[in-house]
C-alpha cells in the first residue's frame, strides 16, 4: 500500500503537473522554433504574444460568460479561443508588415532582428497591461477536476488521493491534437512543404516559384495560433498575469534550444525535458520518500534541492550546459 501511495503522491505533484507544463512549454517552443527556422531570427516577443492571445481570449470569454454562454463542464475559454487566435494573428501580421518587413528587405543580420523583437516585446507587454491590467485574472469555469482526490480515496482505499484538474487534461489532449495537426500540415500539404523548402534553402525555394510573402504570412498565422493556445492553456492551468508570460520566455527558449533550435520535434522534447527538470528539482520529496523508506530512515527535512522560487534558474542552468557542450541541441538544430 505504501508503494501505491508513493506512486499516487508522485503522480499528483510531479508526473501530472510536469506533463501539463511540458505540453505548454512545447507549444510555446514550437512557435519560437518556427520563427527561427523559417524567418531566421530569435523572436523575443513570443512570450508577450502568448500573453496577448490569452488576453483576447479572456476578454471574449468574459463576454460569453456575461451573455450566459458556457460549455458546461468544459471552460468557456475553449469557445473563445478562435477569437483569441484571430486577434493575435492580426497583431503579428500587422507587426510584421509595419516593422519586420523593412528589416527583411534590408537583409538585416539576425542580431538586428533580435534587438527589434525585444522592442516589440516591450510594446506588446505594455499594450497587454494597459488593456487588462497587471494583476492576476481568473477566467476558468466549468468543472474544476476530472478526478477528485476524495473520490479516488473512497474508490481505492489509499491514504493518498489522485487529483487531475480539468485544465491539465485539456492541456495534454489539446497539445497532442495541435502537434498532430501541425506535423500533418508541414509534411502533407503543399503550403507546409513550401515552408520547409523555404526554411532549408531560401534561394532555391525562390527559384522554384515559392512566394516568400505567402510563406511569411502563413508562418505568422501558425505562430499566432500556437502562442494563443499555449497562453490560454497556461492561464487555465495556473492564472493569467502579463508579467508571468515575460518570465516564461526563458523556459520556452531553453526548451527550443535544448531540443535543437529550428527542429519542431526538438521543441516538443525540449519542452518536456525543461518541465520535468524544473518540477523534479524544486519538488519537496519528503512525502514520497516517507512512503518508500523504512520508519528509521524517514527524512526529517523537505528533501528539496531548490525552492520553487528558483524554478526558472533550473531552465537557465540547463540552457547554459547545453550551449556549452551541445549548442545544436538534442536533435541537432541550427547552431547559428
Amino acid at each position: 500500500m505504501d508503494f501505491l501511495n508513493a506512486i499516487v503522491a508522485f503522480s499528483n505533484f510531479v508526473l501530472i503537473p510536469a506533463t501539463a507544463y511540458g505540453a505548454q512549454l512545447a507549444l510555446g517552443a514550437l512557435g519560437v522554433t518556427l520563427i527561427y527556422g523559417i524567418l531566421r531570427f530569435s523572436n523575443f516577443a513570443h512570450g508577450d504574444t502568448m500573453a496577448f492571445g490569452a488576453m483576447v481570449t479572456i476578454l471574449a470569454t468574459w463576454g460569453l460568460q456575461g451573455a450566459g454562454v458556457s460549455l458546461g463542464v468544459l471552460p468557456t475559454a475553449l469557445l473563445a479561443l478562435p477569437v483569441g487566435i484571430a486577434g493575435t494573428a492580426l497583431l503579428v501580421l500587422g507587426t510584421d508588415r509595419a516593422i519586420y518587413a523593412f528589416y527583411r528587405e534590408q537583409r538585416a543580420k539576425p542580431v538586428v532582428l533580435v534587438i527589434v523583437s525585444m522592442g516589440v516585446m516591450f510594446m506588446m507587454n505594455g499594450l497587454v497591461r494597459f488593456i487588462i491590467g497587471p494583476d492576476d485574472q481568473r477566467f476558468a469555469d466549468g468543472a474544476r477536476f476530472i478526478v477528485k482526490a476524495r473520490d479516488f480515496k473512497e474508490w481505492s482505499g489509499l491514504r493518498e488521493g489522485l487529483a487531475i484538474k480539468t485544465s491539465q487534461g485539456i492541456t495534454i489532449v489539446a497539445a497532442v491534437l495541435v502537434v498532430i495537426l501541425l506535423f500533418w500540415f508541414l509534411n502533407r500539404t503543399r503550403t507546409g512543404k513550401s515552408m520547409r523548402a523555404y526554411s532549408d534553402n531560401e534561394d532555391l525555394a525562390l527559384l522554384s516559384g515559392i512566394n516568400p510573402e505567402r510563406v511569411v504570412m502563413i508562418t505568422w498565422i501558425i505562430v499566432a495560433a500556437l502562442a494563443t493556445v499555449a497562453g490560454v492553456l497556461y492561464g487555465l492551468d495556473k492564472s493569467f498575469k502579463p508579467f508571468t508570460y515575460f518570465q516564461l520566455l526563458l523556459p520556452i527558449f531553453a526548451s527550443a534550444i535544448v531540443g535543437g533550435l529550428g527542429s519542431p520535434l526538438g521543441a516538443i522534447v525540449g519542452g518536456f525535458v525543461i518541465a520535468f527538470s524544473e518540477v523534479t528539482i524544486t519538488y519537496a520529496w519528503k512525502k514520497v520518500l516517507t512512503y518508500l523508506m523504512p520508519d528509521s530512515l524517514d527524512p526529517s527535512g523537505l528533501v528539496q534541492l531548490l525552492s520553487t522560487d528558483y524554478k526558472f534558474a533550473v531552465s537557465f542552468m540547463i540552457l547554459v550546459i547545453v550551449l556549452l557542450f551541445r549548442p545544436t541541441g538534442i536533435f541537432s538544430g541550427r547552431a547559428g
